[in-house]
């Protein structure tokens, strides 16, 4: 996993962020949370997190986002077990599940080996424009796609179903999750269905914000990545 500050201004708090797969900090690298340093993960072919870097932080608060949300599932649930000193304020899942592979609460089976086993330039293209809201939107994404190779962009799909069959489901607590009506990667029945489960399987409260957001949609980053955290 790469982890890339965004920020390092020496704040005593930091934002967390999880990117999904095939990102790396070209669509997030402007925005600017207020008096808090910023930290993006992405590149999933591992889920290695360097954890003193978490150090001396007196307030984090995380965000997934696709894909994302299942790694930080996994890391801070591990983090939480070693460190009971972390303090993690915010917890906020956005169009994504701890079940990335999963006909009812992620992305079915079928879709994604689909993906995975006819991954091309044209493919990963459409993909892309599926993610967006509209063709404007698109038009608009294109001057910030991830600039990572193809077959990388493969092994990480490869290494992400490898991963969640053969390590044990978590149980890490969000306490928020945004789910888009327009998602049209993760289905948005299949991410409700997965946040009931969660809250069935921990017994505790998932608050559900329920959106007429696309799966990537800025709005929704200008707002967790930045916005929220100026108000706060």
């Amino acid at each position: 996993m790469k982890q890339v500050y965004i920020i390092k201004g020496g704040h005593r708090r930091l934002l967390l962020f999880f990117a999904g797969w095939g990102a790396d900090e070209t669509p997030f690298k402007d925005y600017q949370p207020a008096d808090s340093d910023y930290m993006l993960c992405y590149d999933y072919r591992t889920l290695d997190f360097d954890a003193s870097l978490l150090k001396g932080y007196q307030e984090i608060n995380v965000i997934g986002w696709s894909m994302g949300v299942w790694a930080a599932s996994r890391v801070m649930d591990k983090l939480q077990e070693t460190d009971t000193s972390l303090i993690i304020k915010n917890s906020i899942a956005i169009n994504g599940t701890p079940y990335p592979i999963d006909d009812t609460c992620g992305i079915p089976s079928a879709i994604y080996h689909g993906t995975l086993e006819g991954l091309t330039g044209p493919s990963l293209n459409k993909f892309l424009r599926r993610m967006c809201f509209n063709g404007e939107a698109f038009k608009e994404f294109l001057n910030i796609t991830p600039r990572r190779p193809l077959e990388e962009l493969k092994e990480e799909l490869a290494e992400i179903e490898r991963i969640y069959l053969t390590q044990p489901t978590t149980s890490f607590h969000w306490l928020q999750a945004v789910v888009g009506s327009n998602d049209r990667i993760i289905p948005p029945d299949n991410q409700l269905n997965a946040w009931r489960k969660e809250e069935e399987n921990n017994r505790k409260k998932i608050r559900v914000h329920y959106t007429e957001d696309a799966h990537y949609q800025v709005e929704l980053f200008q707002h967790y990545l930045q916005d929220i955290w100026t108000k706060d």
